[in-house]
């Protein structure tokens, strides 16, 4: 079904496709001395390593990931699943509802840090492909970079740079921060842990709904259907996620534009073009709502616009107090009032 919906791109089998590969390969190193340089965030060990992927195969290596990622919810609730007369139905539904969300991301994603661990690469797998080996990898979609270098007429070279400085900086923070990426995929353990398969959470989903449709906020603003559903001490864990997400989008967009002034001819224009793509409105705006991925979308402005405050209050530097340790990255409410943030990692420094 993802396959499907992520359909092909002409531009894919052109020559146009013929040079991403080789270029990306040149870009990402160029993007990691860059970005090193700028933030300080130099990973260790290997260097970063650019794979183009097609929309199918950007789909096989994301569901992969996401075995990975739910299977502590698959361990404890399937065999209890599997006993129900419903089983066969549930898997088909819950299987095209994945297959739309993955097929619509596969259309748009430019490029993206492999951060979850692919499970090991099947006997039958072609070889060359997402799979175990290539767990470090950062990602670009190439029938996708292609589609919008012809329709805004960007210069290839400095485009792919320019995506290219964003994904290298989330891998810079993973990887140049010790204790990052632990500290993330035990958020999404977590979060993982707490879903249990109970009717009464959805009477009290839409009991929730009812009452900020009253209020007149639309239910889904605040994290789509999966914040609608979570129990209070899910909301915890996910707005502890968010929080790290804005923070980490909002440093990767300002890595990436500040960078991108000194480094790429025609930044401005590549910013503003993304911006408005982000934000399209229509069926596919709601379909974001519905998802969660317009709180991602809010993640990037809200990140951008606390380390902004950072940069022309007190200097960017401020923001390495946020790589000591967990209990010094900014909450939500914090990231809306940087003051708070920089008050109290002061106290836990002094």
């Amino acid at each position: 079904m993802a396959r499907r919906v992520a359909g092909h791109d002409p531009l894919e089998s052109s020559y146009l496709a013929a040079s991403l590969q080789v270029d990306f390969d040149s870009v990402t190193a160029r993007a990691e001395h860059l970005v090193g340089e700028f933030t300080g965030l130099v990973a260790p060990e290997d260097p970063a390593r650019a794979m183009v992927l097609d929309r199918q195969d950007w789909v096989r290596a994301n569901i992969r990931s996401f075995r990975n990622t739910l299977e502590p919810f698959t361990r404890r609730v399937g065999e209890r699943m599997a006993q129900s007369p419903f089983a066969p139905a549930g898997r088909a539904v819950a299987g095209a509802e994945m297959g739309v969300l993955m097929g619509f991301l596969a259309q748009r994603v430019l490029g993206q840090y492999d951060l979850l661990v692919p499970d090991p690469v099947p006997s039958g797998d072609t070889p060359g492909l997402p799979g175990s080996g290539d767990a470090d990898a950062v990602y670009y979609v190439g029938a996708n970079i292609l589609v919008l270098e012809k329709r805004f007429g960007f210069r290839p070279g400095d485009f792919r740079l320019w995506i290219a400085l964003h994904e290298v900086t989330h891998r810079a923070q993973f990887r140049a921060i010790p204790w990052m990426k632990g500290y993330f995929l035990s958020l999404v353990d977590a979060s993982m842990g707490m879903i249990e398969p109970d009717p009464k959470r959805l009477v009290r989903a839409l009991e929730r709904a009812a009452e900020a449709a009253r209020k007149g906020r639309n239910p889904l603003d605040d994290g789509g259907i999966v914040a609608l559903f979570a129990s209070d001490e899910q909301r915890l864990v996910i707005d502890q996620v968010q929080a790290l997400m804005s923070l980490l989008e909002g440093h990767g967009n300002v890595v990436m534009d500040r960078l991108g002034k000194r480094h790429v001819t025609g930044q401005e224009r590549m910013s503003a073009a993304l911006k408005a793509r982000r934000q399209s409105g229509g069926v596919a705006a709601q379909f974001r709502k519905l998802i969660g991925i317009e709180m991602k979308m809010r993640q990037y402005e809200i990140g951008e616009q606390f380390i902004t405050h950072l940069e022309e209050t007190v200097g960017i530097e401020a923001l390495d107090a946020a790589w000591r340790g967990p209990d010094c990255l900014p909450t939500l409410p914090e990231l809306e009032a940087p003051e708070r943030w920089l008050e109290r990692v002061s106290t836990l420094t002094a």
